[in-house]
C-alpha cells in the first residue's frame, strides 16, 4: 500500500490540499478552495470581512471550518484514497488568532459527523472574528509592549522580532483592553494553524515552535512561553494559551467526524500545524544550514536557515523556529517587483529581454552608481518618506539605471542578513521574476555563490505534506532524515544554475561598503 500523506495550507484567501506519495516521490494530488467563490455567505472579499475602519482587517474562524469540510468532501468525490492516508499536517497564516470558551474541549471531543463543523462549534466562539495578518490596528499596543520588554533590541532577542501590528500578542493585548469581558470568557486561545489541528484532532492542539515565534509570546530560544511577554501583554494569559511542541509531532488518531464522514483512515495521525511560512521553508526544500530562498514576487522575501539561534538588534528581520529543529528567518522588501516595474515603465523598456541586455551592457559594480529603490515606503530598511535617490547615477543614463535597480535589491538583501550570521551556500530563486536570468546573475555575483530557480506549487501545502510524513515516521522510529524526505520534491529547473563571476564577486565585496554608507546618509535624512 502506498504511503500517503496529506498537507493542508490554511491561508488568506484560500484552503488547499496537498497529497503526496512518500515512496514514489510524487505528488498525486492538488486542490484549492477559494473562500469567496466556494463560500460566499461568508461575504469575504478576498479571505477578509468588509469594515469600515481600513487597519482592521478580520476574518471568520467558521469560514475556516467550513472550508475543511467542504475540501474533504471536494477530495471524497475526486476519489482521492482518504483510507491510505497515515498521517495529516498543515500551515496556516501566521499571526492570525481565534478566541475560544470553555465549551471548546467538549465540543471537539464529540464532534458529530451527521452535523457540519459549523453546527458542531455553536457557542465555542468568544470572539466571532479572528484578527489576521493584514490587520495593522495595535500600533498604540505595539508600543505599549516594546516599552515594557525594554525596547527593539530586548523585544527581538527575547522572541525574535520586534513587536509588529500583525502579530498576535500586540492583537490580544487590543481585545483585552477594548473587551474585557469577552477576553475574561475566553479559555483558550489559538494560532489559525492550531486552531484547524484541533478540529482534525478532536482535542486542544499545541501551537508549534514556527507558528509560536509569529506572536511576540514565545522565548525564541528555550521554546517556552515568556512570561514578561505574557505579563505585557494580558492578564492570566498563561491559562490561555496551549501548550508549545514541535511542528509535525503526533497529537493523536484524526477525529472519529472526519472518518466517519468521509472514510479517511481511522489510524491516520494528526500532527501539529505550523505556520505558512515555516511550512514553506520544508516545501522548498530549505532543511539544511546555509540554504536560502529569495522570493521574488511584488515584494522580495529573503528566507534563511540557522543552526543557532541569532536575533537582529534593528528588529527589521523574523526569526521563526523551523520545522527542521533549527531556525528560519524571513526578511521582507516590498520594493521589490514593484520597484523593477517602475524602473523599466520609467525608461519605456519594451520587455524583460531588453531590459537584461541592457544590465549586461554594463560592468559589475555600475562604476560606482547606486539607487536606493524606495519607490514606496520600505520595510527593510524602515523608510516613511518614499523616493528612490541616486548615488553617482546619471538618472538620464538607461543602461545603467537598469543594472542598478538590480544591484540594489541584491545588495540591500546581504546587507540586511548579516545579522543572520550565515553566508549562504545556494539560493534558491522563486516567485515570477525567478525566470529573468540577468537579475539572477546579478544576486549569484553579488550573494557569491550559485542561485536555481526552483518551482514548487503550493509550497506551504507540500511542506505540511513533508511534515505529516515526518511526524508520522519519527513516531514510528524510523530516524527520519529532512535531506531524504524533501529530496524528489524540491529539485532545482534543470539547466536553470547561475553561477557567480568571481570578479564581478570581488566587486560587489567593495561596493556594500559604499552601499551601507549611501543607506546609512538616505535613512539620516528620511
Amino acid at each position: 500500500m502506498a504511503k500517503l500523506f496529506l498537507g493542508l495550507d490554511s491561508s488568506t484567501q484560500s484552503l488547499s490540499a496537498v497529497v503526496i506519495d512518500l515512496d514514489a516521490g510524487k505528488v498525486i494530488y492538488e486542490k484549492s478552495l477559494n473562500f469567496d467563490a466556494a463560500l460566499p455567505q461568508f461575504k469575504t472579499k478576498h479571505g477578509v470581512l468588509p469594515g469600515r475602519d481600513p487597519l482592521v482587517k478580520h476574518s471568520s474562524p467558521l469560514l475556516w471550518a467550513a472550508a475543511l469540510d467542504l475540501l474533504f468532501a471536494e477530495m471524497k468525490r475526486d476519489k482521492v484514497a482518504l483510507k491510505n492516508i497515515l498521517a495529516i499536517s498543515g500551515s496556516g497564516q501566521q499571526h492570525g488568532s481565534v478566541y475560544l470558551t470553555e465549551k471548546v474541549t467538549a465540543a471537539l471531543a464529540a464532534l458529530d459527523p451527521k452535523k457540519s463543523l459549523v453546527e458542531n462549534l455553536d457557542g465555542v466562539l468568544a470572539r466571532k472574528t479572528s484578527p489576521i495578518w493584514m490587520d495593522s490596528s495595535t500600533t498604540k499596543e505595539c508600543a505599549e509592549i516594546r516599552k515594557k520588554l525594554g525596547g527593539i533590541k530586548f523585544t527581538a532577542s527575547r522572541t525574535g522580532s520586534d513587536t509588529f501590528e500583525r502579530f498576535t500578542g500586540p492583537q490580544i493585548r487590543k481585545f483585552y483592553k477594548t473587551e474585557p469581558k469577552a477576553y475574561e470568557k475566553t479559555a483558550s486561545i489559538a494560532l489559525v494553524s492550531s486552531f484547524m489541528a484541533s478540529l482534525l484532532a478532536g482535542k486542544i492542539a499545541p501551537i508549534d515552535f514556527g507558528d509560536g515565534a509569529g506572536t511576540n509570546l514565545m522565548d525564541i530560544r528555550k521554546h517556552n512561553w515568556n512570561h514578561d511577554a505574557l505579563k505585557a501583554t494580558a492578564p492570566s494569559l498563561i491559562k490561555k494559551l496551549p501548550a508549545l511542541a514541535a511542528s509535525g509531532k503526533v497529537i493523536g488518531p484524526v477525529s472519529s467526524y472526519f472518518v466517519q464522514k468521509y472514510g479517511l483512515n481511522p489510524e491516520a495521525l494528526a500532527t501539529v500545524w505550523t505556520g505558512d511560512n515555516p511550512a514553506s521553508v520544508i516545501g522548498l526544500g530549505l532543511v539544511k544550514p546555509g540554504q536560502v530562498a529569495i522570493s521574488l514576487g511584488t515584494s522580495d522575501t529573503f528566507f534563511g536557515t540557522m543552526a543557532q539561534c541569532q536575533t537582529d538588534e534593528h528588529g527589521e528581520g523574523h526569526v521563526f523556529g523551523s520545522p527542521t529543529g533549527g531556525y528560519m528567518t524571513l526578511i521582507c522588501f516590498k520594493n521589490g517587483s514593484l520597484a523593477r516595474e517602475k524602473v523599466r515603465e520609467l525608461y519605456k523598456i519594451a520587455d524583460w529581454k531588453k531590459f537584461g541586455e541592457l544590465v549586461a551592457s554594463t560592468p559589475a559594480g555600475n562604476n560606482g552608481g547606486l539607487l536606493l529603490p524606495w519607490f514606496e515606503a520600505e520595510i527593510v530598511p524602515r523608510v516613511n518618506k518614499p523616493g528612490p535617490r541616486r548615488f553617482d547615477l546619471d538618472e538620464k543614463n538607461v543602461a545603467a539605471n537598469c543594472r542598478a535597480i538590480f544591484e540594489a535589491q541584491a545588495l540591500s538583501m546581504r546587507l540586511h542578513s548579516q545579522w543572520m550570521g550565515v553566508a549562504p551556500e545556494e539560493i534558491f530563486a522563486t516567485g515570477g521574476a525567478a525566470s529573468d536570468r540577468a537579475l539572477l546573475q546579478v544576486i549569484a555575483d553579488v550573494m557569491n555563490c550559485r542561485v536555481l530557480r526552483i518551482e514548487v506549487s503550493k509550497s506551504a501545502a507540500l511542506g505540511a505534506a513533508l511534515q505529516a510524513a515526518h511526524g508520522w515516521l519519527s513516531a514510528a522510529n524510523k530516524n527520519p532524515k529532512w535531506d531524504k524526505l524533501v529530496a524528489a520534491f524540491s529539485k532545482p529547473v534543470p539547466g536553470s544554475e547561475v553561477k557567480p563571476d568571481k570578479k564581478a564577486a570581488h566587486v560587489y565585496d567593495s561596493l556594500l561598503e559604499k552601499y551601507a554608507a549611501c543607506e546609512y546618509d538616505a535613512l539620516d535624512t528620511n
